[in-house]
């Protein structure tokens, strides 16, 4: 079966290191732009689910990447929604910022994939996507703004590739609900393109 762009929607996986605790004087500004930013998202088309902690309005809490890095994992229903949010909203401010409170990243820390409509995809699920893409650069498996494929070619990329290699445990998951995207930074990275992060 092929999906179709009414049968997919767009996953993606950002992370950003941040060059001091959330709690410090210095990364202020950045949580003070959290909820504005996370309401403006609420109310952008095409979006559709975000991760957050459990008992939480974000996943800034959440730290399965590393101690100092914030994950944020979110579903839309097309690329172009992500986009518009990313690019022509409130978000581009903290993107103009970002290396006020971010590290610059010497490698991947953005993945877009094509997902099952209804499909909640999970931390150990969009972590994986992000390491086929540092280990082997785009695919219809995991890919960028600037090298993007079309949910039919992830379908097709599906059935070309036995389930056991396409299909990775989606472990380490966490609570979950709907809820606006809140805000990361992008970064250029070797062999990326320079891309926004949402969600938080």
């Amino acid at each position: 079966m092929t999906a179709s762009a009414q049968a997919s929607h767009l996953a993606q996986l950002n992370v950003a290191t941040l060059r001091h605790p959330l709690d410090d004087p210095r990364v202020a500004p950045f949580v003070e732009m959290l909820d504005p930013v996370n309401a403006a998202a609420d109310g952008s088309p095409g979006f559709v689910w975000r991760l957050v902690e459990e008992g939480a309005e974000d996943a800034t809490g959440l730290r399965p990447a590393g101690e100092d890095v914030i994950v944020n994992l979110t579903v839309w229903q097309t690329q172009e929604a992500l986009w518009d949010f990313t690019y022509r909203s409130g978000h581009l401010e903290v993107m103009r910022r970002r290396r006020e409170w971010f590290e610059r990243h010497v490698e991947a820390h953005l993945v877009l994939w094509w997902i099952p409509a209804g499909h909640l995809p999970t931390v150990g699920e969009a972590l994986e996507r992000l390491a086929d893409l540092r280990a082997h650069g785009p695919s219809p498996r995991a890919f960028t703004f600037s090298s993007a494929y079309t949910a039919a070619e992830a379908a097709e990329h599906l059935q070309a590739v036995p389930p056991a290699q396409s299909e990775h445990a989606a472990h380490g998951a966490h609570d979950a609900r709907p809820a606006s995207p809140g805000l990361t930074r992008s970064e250029t990275t070797a062999g990326a393109e320079r891309i926004p992060l949402v969600g938080g």
